[in-house]
């Protein structure tokens, strides 16, 4: 059976403030052209169908769009929700969806209550774990803890309860959304340690053929049988160096696995580029990131004049500036907290300018004005005092 394991779609995400809708729907037209090229048998959505619980309009009716073409084409497909996704709002009308090949699995209840898929070789028994918020199910599966191993292990415990009272030689395949010990993160996924530790062992999964994860938005395969997705598309500059791509996966008739990366497209490509101003503009080695989408960090110990302006006449993507002036260990200043003692706010606040600045400190101008600024809130304190 050829399986195409995809996740975290995150439809009606933006990239700094750069809407995404026309790259996710170039994602999707690849999606089904992938489908139907080769010949693929069923789809897997591994969670965080959305970016949000409640999505914008044109995030779904970019999802239903995808819908009716992978249920035209004849395919079906297996999805779950993440914990992006409102798990109740993604699986209205799920029954009727299902009649139709797009079998949406949201109700921690159904996790040991398999699609059935067949080929040549027998039956395949796709288990949807949708995400699984410790202190909302841990009634469901009855555990005495409620942490991401234990309610994770409780729902494995049912898929394998019942993958055991099926015929011989069923195989299975496991669609997850988590945090699995051994993937690496990236600034894209939300926080899921709320509700206990949120890393769980990979051994959780033992029984399967194969494992489809979701949550983690690099490609990674952290056993032959699991593996990570990862996102369509770059949702951070934490991701530059991901390569996007899906899972084209031939489960064989033994419950054997061949993985092959599908290439997903690039709307534009990611640079994060560091230095002074004057070396990013004027550097010969950075022309190929003049189309890209750009991180800048600048390292001048002054913060410069008209920064954005100046290098997106040259880098006309730019989205994100960051200051991180250059210091020496030798640096007075490095050791900024330890000065404090004994220094009035002026003082402070002198100190503090040149601390940001590398040492450079505040001329004549800057200091009256921190001076005024200084007065105007003792007055306004005083005043305050004097109302009581």
């Amino acid at each position: 059976m050829r399986i195409l394991h995809t996740s975290d779609w995150h439809l009606g995400r933006s990239f700094h403030r750069v809407g995404l809708l026309d790259a996710q729907a170039a994602f999707l037209d690849h999606l089904v052209a992938t489908v139907r090229e080769r010949e693929v048998d069923v789809v897997l959505v591994a969670g965080d169908v959305y970016d949000r619980a409640v999505p914008p309009l044109a995030a779904v009716e970019l999802f239903d769009r995808a819908l009716h073409r992978l249920a035209d084409a004849g395919v079906p497909t297996v999805m779950i929700s993440g914990n992006h996704d409102s798990a109740r709002r993604l699986g209205v009308g799920a029954g009727l969806m299902g009649r139709a090949g797009i079998h949406l699995r949201t109700d921690p209840a159904g996790c040991g209550t398999p699609v059935l898929l067949a080929d040549p070789h027998g039956e395949v028994a796709f288990y949807g774990l949708p995400y699984l918020e410790p202190a909302l199910v841990r009634d469901e599966f009855a555990t005495a803890k409620a942490g991401h191993e234990a309610v994770l292990g409780a729902a494995m415990e049912r898929v394998r309860a019942d993958l055991a009272e099926r015929g011989p030689g069923t195989r299975s395949v496991v669609l997850a959304h988590a945090f699995v010990v051994g993937g690496a993160p990236s600034d894209s996924e939300r926080d899921i340690t709320v509700g206990g530790v949120a890393a769980v062992p990979v051994g959780v999964f033992d029984g399967a053929d194969y494992v489809a994860l979701g949550h983690l938005h690099g490609c990674q395969t952290l056993t032959e049988r699991v593996r990570y997705a990862g996102s369509p598309l770059a949702y951070s500059f934490s991701e530059t160096a991901h390569r996007k791509t899906m899972w084209l996966v031939e489960l064989g008739p033994e419950g054997g696995i061949d993985a092959e990366r599908i290439d997903c497209p690039v709307p534009r490509a990611l640079a994060r580029i560091r230095g002074t101003l004057d070396a990013l503009l004027d550097d010969p080695g950075l022309t190929r990131h003049e189309d890209s989408w750009v991180e800048a960090t600048l390292t001048d110990p002054v913060r410069p004049a008209d920064p954005m302006a100046r290098l997106t006449g040259r880098f006309p993507h730019t989205l994100s500036l960051v200051f991180d002036p250059g210091r020496g260990d030798d640096d007075p200043l490095a050791s900024y907290a330890q000065r404090l003692a004994g220094r009035t706010d002026q003082q402070i606040a002198e100190d503090f300018v040149a601390h940001v600045r590398g040492g450079a400190g505040p001329d004549e101008h800057e200091r009256a004005v921190l001076s005024e600024a200084f007065d105007e809130v003792r007055v306004d304190a005083e005043a305050r005092e004097v109302s009581r």
